[in-house]
């Protein structure tokens, strides 16, 4: 989601939403939230607004953020559900998501929050990722599982994000 890449994603600005409704939840939920920079000198920083104090940034220069230490040394434990969305889908998203699943990591791929500049690459991402072992969802799926329940106590504030 880096700034100098979004105006070019195929359907960005709603890629972009559903990235930043994902966020806005995990934040309300206490769900902790890693970001990567690749190349921030070429790319950019993050699109302004998605990164908030209790989120990580990792500058990185290999596609598949598995390559960087400082990346590897923040992941949770390997019995953890990853949930990985960005951009672009055909480069550093599926390239990660090998990584992640070669070191044993459960991966869910959010699809609506994950985009490229062509809809072929996408598309072949996904369907990749998904011959490779993870799991392919959407935003509100994730979102919705995190809370388990109508009766959540933030139900009615991270309702709010999706609709």
């Amino acid at each position: 989601m880096q700034a100098k890449l979004m105006p070019h994603i195929e359907h960005g600005e709603r890629v972009f939403r559903h990235c930043a409704a994902l966020i806005r939840a995990a934040d309300l939920l206490h769900i902790p939230v890693l970001f990567t920079e690749q190349n921030s000198h070429g790319l950019g920083a993050t699109v302004d607004g998605l990164i908030g104090e209790r989120h990580r940034l990792i500058e990185k220069h290999t596609f598949d953020a598995t390559l960087c230490p400082e990346f590897t040394a923040a992941l949770p434990s390997r019995n953890t559900v990853l949930f990985v969305a960005g951009c672009e889908a055909h480069v550093c998203v599926l390239l990660t998501v090998r990584g992640l699943l070669r070191l044993g990591y459960t991966v869910e791929l959010v699809a609506d929050a994950t985009g490229s500049r062509a809809p072929e690459n996408k598309a072949i991402a996904l369907a990749r990722a998904q011959q490779d072992g993870a799991f392919p969802t959407t935003a509100e799926t994730v979102i919705f599982g995190w809370l388990e329940s109508c009766r959540h106590p933030r139900f009615k504030d991270v309702l709010a994000l999706v609709k």
